[in-house]
Order: C-alpha cells, then sequence, then structure tokens
C-alpha cells in the first residue's frame, strides 16, 4: 500500500500486481529490453519482448515510472488509471497485460501501438468521405459504451487520445482524467479535460455525466469533416449551422449530440448507445461484425514490421536500454506518458517546431540525420545497380545479420513514395521487408531482407522438372500479393522478373517476394493526399482513374509475361538480347504471339486461355488480379498437369531477352527527371532537400 498526503487529507493508493489471463505473475526479469522509446522525469519507455511464459516473443511497450519522481496528484492519477485498464477489456480500448512493481518503480506493460494518432496523422496524409469516418466513430461509440456500462465518464475525448493498431483499428486510451461517477445522480464536478471537446455543463461546472462524453464524440465527428476551426470555440456559444457538405443523415447526428441540455442529448436516454446505433447515419454498419474486428479499416497506417521503431526518436532508440531511473526532460522530449499505451508519432509540440523548421521529409523524421548508416552497418558486394541506385550486401555490426542496402542517389530520385508503399504494406509476407532507413543527405539507404533465393525465373528456368501445377502455384501466390497491392490503391509499374526473388533456397511459393518499388505509385489526390477505396469510388476523376487503370493492367501484363516464360522457356515478343527495341515494341504494340506449336504443344488449353487474356493488347479487356485468380487454371491448380513440361533450355537467351523487352518498354516512355523539389510530393510536403 502507498499512502499519499493531499490536501491534507490521507488518501490509500494500493497498485497491486495485475497479470495477463491465464499467464503467470510477471517481473522484470521476464522481459528482454529491446530498444528505449522514451524517457521523461517519470522513468522510460521500452519496447521490450516477453522472454518467458505462454506470450513469450510477444512485443509490448513497458513504463517503468519510478515513484519518488510521481507528484501526489500524478500518482492517484496512475492509481486511477490502472484500475480503470484492468476492469477494461475491449478489442478498441488500449490493454494493460501485466503491472508489478518493485520498493522505488512501477512497471506497466501495455499494448505497443505503432498506427500513430488516428486525427492529427490520417488528416494530413489521406481524403476519406463520409463513410470512412463513419467507421472510425462507430468503433468509438462501442468502446465508449463499453467504459459507459462500467461507470466511467471518460470526459477526456480528443483526437490525440484515439490511436491505431498496425491494422488501422482504433485503440482508446488516456484514462487519466476518466472518472468514476461519484454522486447518486451519478454525476461529477471536477474541470479537466481539453476545453474545445468539452460539453457546455463540464465547462460550467453544473455537474456531467456520460452524456458529456457524446457532446465531444460529435465534436470529433466535425474535427475529421476538416471543418473551419472558427467552428470549433463556437460551438458552445452559438447555435450551430449545418455545413452543406455534410450528408442529412449527418447533419442529422451532429444536431442531436449537440444538445444543450444533457438529457435531451442523443446517447443519454435509457437505452444509451443504442439510440446513437440506430441513428440513420450509421444505417450501413454491421455492428456485430465491427465488434469482431471483421471489417477492414478504411486505411492501413504505415508501421513497418512489429519491432520496428522508424516513428521514435533515434535520441532514444539508438541508446542501449537500460532499465534505471529517469532524468529530466530535455527540451525537445516526447510527451510519453499518454495515458498508457506509447504512440509511435510526434507531439503536437513536436510537429510545429517541425513546420518553423521547414518541415522534414519522411527520411528524415525516420533518422533525422543523426546516425550513419556505415555506423551499424558493414557494406559488402554488389548485389545490382540501376539508373538512379545500386544496391549491396551489408551485415549488421551488432548482430552479424545479412541484409541488402539500396542507395539511391536524392539528386535523381525521390525516394517517398517507395518507402511509404514499403513502411505500409512491407508487412505482407510476399512483399520485401524494409528493415531500417539512413538519409545522410545525398543518399538515402533502405535496409531489407536479403534474397538469398535469388531472382525467381532463374531458379525456375534451371529447375529440371517444372510443371504447369507448380507454374500455377507460384502465379497463384505473386497475384494474390499484387491483388491486395491493387485493392490498397498501389500500383507496381516494374513488375519484370528481375523483381520478384526468393528470400531464401527453399523454392516454396511462400518465400517469393515482390521487390524493388521504385516506381510504384499511391492513388493520390490532386492535392498530393492519398484516397482510401470509398473516396476512390465516389469522388476521382474519370481521367485518374483512367491512368490509374493503365497503370493496373501493365501490373497483369508484366504476369502474363512471367507466365508465358513459365510455361515455354522463352519470351513473348523477344528471341533474345539482340533483339532491336524498335522490332520488340513493334510486337507487343501488335499483340502478336505465339500459343501454338513446339513448346506450347505440352501447355494446357486452360493455361493458353489465361495468358492470352493477361497479355490482351487491349488493356481495358485485360484481366483484373481477382480474375486472374478466378481463373479456373487457377482456381483448380490440383487438376492441372503433373507431369514435365517441354521447355527451352536456354535461361542466359530469355535472361537477356527478357532484359531487352522491359529496357525498350523503359526507353518508350522514360521520364524526363527534374530535380526532386520541383515534385508535387515535396511541395505539398513544404520538403527542401
Amino acid at each position: 500500500m502507498d499512502f499519499l498526503l493531499e490536501e491534507g487529507n490521507i488518501k490509500e493508493i494500493a497498485i497491486t500486481y495485475h497479470v495477463k489471463e491465464g499467464h503467470e505473475k510477471a517481473d522484470s526479469s521476464h522481459f528482454e529490453l529491446l530498444k528505449v522509446l522514451g524517457q521523461g522525469s517519470f522513468g522510460k519507455v521500452f519496447l521490450v519482448k516477453k522472454i518467458s511464459g505462454s506470450d513469450a516473443k510477444q512485443l509490448y511497450a513497458m513504463k517503468v515510472l519510478k515513484k519518488a519522481t510521481l507528484k501526489v496528484r500524478d500518482r492517484v492519477r496512475t492509481k486511477m488509471e490502472r484500475d480503470i485498464l484492468v476492469e477494461v477489456n475491449h478489442p478498441f480500448i488500449v490493454k494493460l497485460h501485466y503491472a508489478f512493481q518493485t520498493e522505488g518503480k512501477l512497471y506497466l506493460i501495455l499494448d505497443f501501438l505503432r498506427g500513430g494518432d488516428l486525427f492529427t496523422r490520417l488528416s494530413k496524409e489521406v481524403m476519406f468521405t463520409e463513410d470512412d469516418v463513419k467507421f472510425y466513430l462507430a468503433e468509438l461509440a462501442l468502446a465508449l459504451d463499453h467504459l459507459h456500462s462500467l461507470g466511467i465518464i471518460y470526459r477526456d475525448l480528443k483526437p490525440e487520445n484515439i490511436l491505431l493498431d498496425e491494422e488501422g483499428h482504433i485503440k482508446l486510451t488516456d484514462f487519466g482524467l476518466s472518472k468514476e461517477s461519484i454522486d447518486h445522480e451519478k454525476k461529477a464536478y471536477s474541470f479537466c479535460g481539453t476545453v474545445e471537446y468539452m460539453a457546455p455543463e463540464v465547462v460550467n461546472r453544473r455537474g456531467h455525466t456520460q452524456s458529456a462524453d457524446w457532446w465531444s464524440f460529435g465534436v470529433l465527428m466535425v474535427s475529421f469533416n476538416a471543418w473551419d476551426d472558427k467552428v470549433y470555440g463556437s460551438l458552445i456559444l452559438t447555435k450551430l449551422g449545418m455545413p452543406q457538405f455534410l450528408s442529412p443523415e449527418a447533419q442529422s447526428l451532429l444536431r442531436m449530440l449537440f444538445k444543450r441540455n444533457p438529457a435531451n442529448r442523443l446517447g443519454a436516454g435509457p437505452d444509451g448507445v443504442e439510440e446513437i446505433k440506430r441513428h440513420p447515419f450509421f444505417t450501413t454498419i454491421d455492428w456485430n461484425k465491427l465488434y469482431r474486428r471483421e471489417i477492414n479499416p478504411p486505411f492501413k497506417p504505415a508501421t513497418g514490421r512489429p519491432e520496428d521503431t522508424f516513428y521514435f526518436d533515434p535520441e532514444f532508440t539508438a541508446k542501449t536500454p537500460k532499465d534505471s531511473p529517469g532524468i529530466p526532460p530535455s527540451a525537445n522530449a516526447h510527451q510519453l506518458f499518454r495515458g498508457f499505451s506509447f504512440v509511435a508519432i510526434s507531439s503536437d509540440d513536436e510537429n510545429q517546431a517541425m513546420q518553423t523548421s521547414g518541415g522534414h521529409s519522411i527520411v528524415q523524421q525516420l533518422h533525422r540525420n543523426s546516425i550513419q548508416f556505415t555506423d551499424g552497418y558493414e557494406v559488402k558486394q554488389d548485389i545490382g545497380v540501376g539508373s538512379y541506385s545500386i544496391c549491396k550486401r551489408c551485415i549488421h555490426k551488432t548482430t552479424n545479420m545479412e541484409y541488402a542496402v539500396k542507395i539511391i542517389d536524392k539528386s535523381k530520385r525521390d525516394p517517398t513514395e517507395e518507402i511509404e508503399i514499403l513502411l505500409r504494406y512491407g508487412q505482407h509476407p510476399n512483399i520485401i521487408t524494409l528493415k531500417d532507413v539512413y538519409d545522410d543527405g545525398k543518399y538515402v539507404y533502405l535496409v531489407t531482407e536479403l534474397m538469398k533465393g535469388g531472382e525467381l525465373l532463374d531458379k525456375i528456368l534451371r529447375q529440371k522438372f517444372f510443371s504447369e501445377r507448380e507454374a500455377s502455384a507460384v502465379l497463384l501466390t505473386i497475384t494474390k500479393t499484387v491483388e491486395y497491392l491493387h485493392a490498397q490503391g498501389v500500383v507496381h509499374r516494374d513488375l519484370k522478373p528481375s523483381n520478384i526473388l526468393y528470400v531464401d533456397e527453399s523454392g516454396n511459393p511462400e518465400s517469393i517476394r515482390i521487390c524493388d518499388f521504385g516506381f510504384a505509385k499511391q492513388l493520390r489526390a490532386e492535392n498530393g493526399l492519398l484516397m482510401t477505396p470509398c473516396y476512390t469510388a465516389n469522388f476521382v476523376a474519370p481521367e485518374v482513374l483512367k491512368r490509374q487503370g493503365y497503370d493496373v493492367a501493365c501490373d497483369i501484363w508484366s504476369l502474363g509475361v512471367l507466365l508465358y516464360t513459365m510455361l515455354t522457356g522463352y519470351t513473348p515478343f523477344a528471341n533474345g538480347p539482340d533483339d532491336t527495341p524498335e522490332d520488340i515494341l513493334a510486337r507487343i504494340g501488335s499483340g502478336n504471339f505465339s500459343l501454338s506449336g513446339g513448346y506450347w504443344n505440352s501447355v494446357s488449353e486452360t493455361a493458353k486461355d489465361l495468358v492470352s487474356q493477361m497479355l490482351h493488347v487491349d488493356p481495358h479487356q485485360r484481366l483484373t488480379a481477382a480474375q486472374v485468380l478466378s481463373h479456373p487454371w487457377i482456381v483448380h491448380c490440383d487438376q492441372l498437369p503433373q507431369y514435365q513440361l517441354n521447355r527451352q533450355d536456354a535461361p542466359h537467351l530469355v535472361k537477356g531477352a527478357m532484359a531487352a523487352t522491359y529496357s525498350a518498354l523503359n526507353r518508350n516512355q522514360s521520364p524526363v527527371l527534374e530535380p526532386v523539389g520541383r515534385s508535387t510530393l515535396a511541395q505539398r510536403r513544404g520538403v527542401s532537400l
């Protein structure tokens, strides 16, 4: 027990052990310290890995609070947050997994949330529709209702307290200002929270109930729709005028949430959240599916792998993790103890600092030029050389692990888009994983997993026995990955066979990786912001969709070339490395390629049908990735022939012909490179490179 003195009263604060359900009691020896995520006057935040028990290898954020440095009010608040978190078990509320203490320290083991906060981060990255907003508000409504069912008024509902997990679902955090209702009318009276989001009765200190949270819920809905900031301050003082860009259902919901009398507010009645769920605005929401996390979020944050800490300050992550007393915060220290989940993104103070200094690119945010690539890695031999980059093998000095590093000349290419795509989608099992990023001013270094199995086509062409069934399994894996990217609004635009590799020597389809996203694009609006699939479907200009459709069709065409070559051992449009670009382009433009005689005699008719539809000369008639996946040659893979395909045995010729094909294509549409600062992306971000 801890006895604390506050304003002349003795308060008994019991911070007891908390153990994750179904697990053993934990102490600090059960966790491996991986990185320092942050540090402040209270203590430290670590990224840790559980090293024992049934949740071994699980990553958590471990907050170590030094009791002696916590003020009385902070200690009472700490106990309050801990008690609330222990009670709460909900898919959209941050989870406290373990709590334990020593004589001088309190340890809290929590979710490690890497997606940043929903509003301040995503509002700067993405174009949302009203339907997208509806998804987040619906998850938030379920989280608030759960707290209310426990008698808890949240009271501090504001954008930075709504975080995202790596999949894009929300997690409500920061319970330091939450209060269990205390009088017989279930009202609380203290003044707390953030004034812009407070209900009138909270501001006026007339006593407030859970209804206050639904007012704040409405303010969040307003802020998400990018309403004029002036409306914020006048919500309490004036009658609300509804902007016409909101649907009638959205306007109706806001009017019912912004009732000055809390008793009349939607959600305040005896049915509680059911009133909100029944409102026409939420008609399209399947609440049961939503609770089970079966509805895909509109947007997936760029989070990297679970153990990556790209969005943490290298001032901390470069330190050797050591559980020691906290030191006073530096002038630019992050806000560390935002509730009980560590937020993997900069605070508002840091955002302001970035704006005053002219802004930073995503690369500069990742390592801030404070650490050199060669400090952490030893560079080895070349793997490949391109027009704007070079790829080398490298070894991590601490772990001796082998990686590949792509070194990009920033004067020739802006790497921002490639990095964003890899951060956002690199967790897919068949997309190359980005391990680290460095920027020395002239070059950007992208550290990725090393493709030890080599190029897919090399391996397949050298394979003595190769059947249609094996070819179908390979194409299935690659096309599923491409379909995933296309569904997210990402086109690769350079799916030549040399960019499809094996991560190991097994040759299993699971070890295939799509690499080199240097030409890849994410679908963006005219203002440079990303667009959710819903936004794309409803608001994108036809010419933008046409261009996107062309790029999508090009990806499928490249997979058709790969399939043709896997089946026959030669390429469809080039006979060898000596073919001229003009000849190759003429054949591609005419759509003439052979599917009969010679090596095609051993290929099934369903395979020929798929090849012809993937290589159709008209992009509009070419199959989509989803249509490829539903083709009988893919669907009925187990019924395909297992006998050896009769293929041309000349891998060196194929490689030369393939290189000639893509060289001709690139020569035909090579863009004029301009300084990086001229790019729309750089101008939108105010980046000076």
